[in-house]
């Protein structure tokens, strides 16, 4: 069972979610929220699976308290998917910065939410090349200070360094299998040394640090 909290400061807004993914037979919606300080407190005490998260809240907004709950012991299994509209993309990025996992329209479908919370819920990100790779390539070109390259990636093995440029081109595990004609098992192996290695909670950080750190060009057509 999947358990979810939802965050938004809409009341109808959070009754709809509820609703609708309540009555799936996977998943439970055990709290609900309506700004991010609550959203911080209510996490700490049920411990959900994903916590489906609006951005724009009075008082402490998505943002910093997907950064807090994150940050607390013990929340490495949580994952966060955002909820945005295409007029603030800035901070999609600056939520998969802070460690969300991916993020969803606010004018998804029902079929589309629900099957965001099983995406996130198992471990994959919610980064679908069309949009997300837009967005990334827009606002890392934006961002004029940009770290230095980590000094962990002179670690990754030559396929290594090739499975994570194809991860921020958005290929899943099998569609990269097939581009490198190796079996998904071999593939999922080459992920976790990845993650592990760079020290990455989940797909949408191994993004964001490929773009961050020059690995892959925005702009370029790593697919």
């Amino acid at each position: 069972m999947i358990k979810v909290m939802i965050v938004d400061d809409q009341t109808i807004v959070r009754a709809g979610f509820a609703a609708l993914l309540d009555a799936q037979p996977d998943i439970s919606v055990i709290g609900e929220a309506g700004d991010g300080r609550e959203a911080v407190h209510m996490a700490e005490a049920n411990r959900p699976d994903v916590v489906v998260m609006d951005i724009r809240m009075p008082g402490m907004d998505g943002i910093e308290a997907t950064k807090r709950i994150l940050a607390r012991p013990g929340a490495d299994a949580v994952r966060v998917l955002v909820l945005t509209t295409f007029d603030v993309d800035e901070y999609v990025y600056e939520a998969l910065s802070v460690g969300a996992s991916g993020f969803l329209l606010k004018d998804a479908t029902a079929d589309e939410l629900v099957s965001a919370v099983r995406v996130v819920a198992r471990g994959d990100s919610l980064l679908a090349p069309q949009v997300t790779g837009r967005l990334i390539r827009e606002f890392t070109t934006q961002r004029r200070n940009r770290p230095q390259a980590p000094a962990e990636l002179s670690t990754l093995t030559a396929r290594e360094t090739e499975v994570l440029v194809l991860i921020a081109g958005g290929l899943s595990n099998g569609e990269i299998a097939a581009r490198l004609v190796v079996s998904e098992h071999t593939v999922k192996t080459h992920v976790a040394r990845v993650f592990t290695k760079l020290s990455l909670r989940d797909r949408a950080q191994a993004v964001m640090l490929a773009y961050e750190s020059g690995l892959v060009v925005p702009g370029a057509n790593s697919t």
